[in-house]
């Protein structure tokens, strides 16, 4: 097997958490957080592939912080994802219009289906 992708996962419920990393833990190297300034500071250090951030968390949105990633790393290319229990709503779409985000993901996901547009969005960022 080669290389890992390496998968940033943010969601602020613990099991959503575990559910993400026992599913995709053999096929990606996956480093979860629940908090979204936590995620902040680690993705400051480390480099990842994609970044896949639940939208509804206490601190920030998923939208708010791709919106600091943005900022912060505009060259990144758009291998981000947000997935969330609630519709599509204005937030997501200045997502996709603003600040490079590859796809909105409905709760709950079904792995197989997820894993294919995780691979996707890396192999379209890589361009």
């Amino acid at each position: 097997m080669g290389i890992k992708y390496k998968i940033l996962y943010i969601d602020d419920e613990e099991v959503n958490l575990r559910i993400f990393k026992n599913t995709f833990r053999r096929d990606f190297d996956v480093v979860t957080l629940q908090s979204a300034k936590e995620a902040l500071e680690v993705f400051n250090k480390e480099e990842f592939d994609i970044i896949i951030t639940d939208q509804r968390m206490p601190e920030m949105t998923g939208v708010e912080f791709l919106s600091i990633i943005q900022k912060l790393h505009p060259s990144i290319p758009p291998n981000r994802l947000i997935i969330s229990g609630f519709a599509q709503n204005e937030d997501i779409d200045q997502a996709f219009n603003s600040y490079n985000l590859y796809s909105f993901v409905s709760k709950p996901w079904k792995a197989d289906e997820l894993k294919t547009l995780i691979l996707k969005a890396i192999e379209d960022g890589r361009g």
